[in-house]
């Protein structure tokens, strides 16, 4: 009878197991043979076998090193430590198989030689190693020119899509912003000084490939300031089913403009009379709809830059929260000076203010978005309000409206 039955009931069925990867790497690797013990062992138990957290890292760095031990040394010795180390990623994730197959070599001499391309935090994870290994590990990594990752209570490795390299939306450049602020904030990113994680993703278009939206503490992405650019002649072509929609990508293969375009604007800014197609513009909300479906017929504009949103996290008790608009547009073009002020600014704030574990986006929701942007010199923007015509999230200052009485105009035309 085989040591692991119910997981070998994980490689059968259509799909890959990890559970077949595992088996072939325990013949080379005694402690990965104790990792399917355990596991077997915990889905036996139905409790986890892992002991998490201690402190464990190497020289100079606070964080990137996840601490992991098991309860049952004794039974399984080859996990008695199985420490996690988070590499930080490439932009973009690029790699030559030259850099594959390095990172793989290390990994095989200093630990288990399992690893996950890649983690939810954007960083090469090397799954199970010894405490005396890691600072061996870390030094030929960093030999080779790869950095340590975040973890803890730091900011984690930003991370972005793959940006003007692949993307014809791209309205600016996601890896040289997401390397330039990796090196602006090392400090941040290696030593563990905030009330808890902080996160920056770039997403180059308002597709958000990467769900900077949904999963980044700061968000910033791409987008345009003029008006949508329109080919007349190719909104016709795919009318006439000459063109396809979505490159063919599309669940249709003629395109009904009212129907399938006009119809589900989210803000009903467009018009077509069966030859020519309207937007108005001011009331476009850059949701990309129209442009995915018709890309050969509509571009983004060409005044892009990006905007910055904060605080999206998904705290267990509160549930999801998306990030909100702070700033509606930015040019980013390098060195990216106004974002790194911006990002200096938000986390001395949060490092005052917030409470141990309290995200970003947590700490604007006790002490709302007012105190925020008056912390951190933001003007408050329409977008930033949380239910429009419902609740205000911004409240005025009483001087404001002494200011108002005096004359101040505060509705920008």
């Amino acid at each position: 009878m085989s040591d692991t039955p119910m997981l070998d009931q994980l490689e059968t069925g259509p799909w890959p197991s990890f559970v077949k990867d595992l088996k072939r790497k325990a013949a080379q690797k005694p402690q990965v043979k104790d990792l399917l013990g355990q596991l077997e062992r915990s889905y036996r138990d139905k409790i986890t076998h892992w002991k998490h957290g201690g402190i464990v890292g190497v020289l100079g760095y606070g964080s990137g090193i996840i601490g992991r031990y098991s309860d049952l040394p004794d039974e399984f010795p080859g996990l008695e430590h199985f420490h996690t180390m988070r590499i930080n990623h490439p932009s973009g994730w690029f790699y030559t198989t030259e850099a594959l197959r390095m990172l793989c070599d290390i990994w095989d001499q200093y630990g288990s030689g399992v690893l996950n391309m890649h983690g939810s935090t954007g960083d090469i994870i090397f799954l199970g190693t010894t405490t005396d290994n890691l600072e061996p590990c870390f030094q030929a990594l960093a030999h080779k020119g790869f950095d340590i990752g975040g973890s803890g209570s730091a900011m984690r490795s930003p991370s972005c899509c793959c940006g003007p390299a692949r993307c014809e939306w791209s309205c600016y450049d996601t890896m040289e912003a997401c390397y330039d602020i990796t090196q602006e904030f090392q400090f941040e990113l290696h030593r563990p000084g905030f009330p808890y994680k902080f996160k920056f993703k770039f997403s180059g278009c308002p597709n958000d490939c990467v769900a900077a939206v949904a999963r980044a503490d700061c968000s910033v992405i791409g987008v345009w300031k003029d008006d949508i650019r329109i080919d007349q002649a190719a909104v016709k072509a795919y009318a006439g089913g000459e063109l396809k929609p979505k490159g063919g990508g599309a669940h249709v293969d003629k395109l009904d403009i009212q129907k399938d375009v006009v119809d589900l604007c989210p803000t009903q800014c467009m018009s077509w009379d069966g030859s020519t197609l309207k937007i108005n513009d001011r009331e476009c909300n850059h949701c990309m709809h129209c442009i995915n479906l018709m890309p050969q017929a509509l571009r983004p504009g060409t005044e892009k830059g990006a905007t910055i949103l904060l605080g999206s996290h998904a705290p267990i008790l509160e549930g999801a929260q998306m990030s909100w608009v702070i700033v509606p547009f930015m040019e980013m073009e390098k060195p990216f000076d106004e974002l790194k002020e911006l990002g200096a600014n938000i986390m001395e704030w949060w490092t005052e203010n917030g409470k141990n574990r309290e995200r970003v986006g947590e700490l604007i929701l006790r002490l709302g978005m007012r105190e925020f942007c008056k912390a951190v010199g933001l003007d408050p923007v329409p977008q930033s309000i949380k239910w429009p015509r419902c609740n205000p999230f911004f409240f005025w200052h009483a001087e404001d409206f002494e200011a108002e009485a005096e004359g101040k105009t505060y509705i920008k035309l």
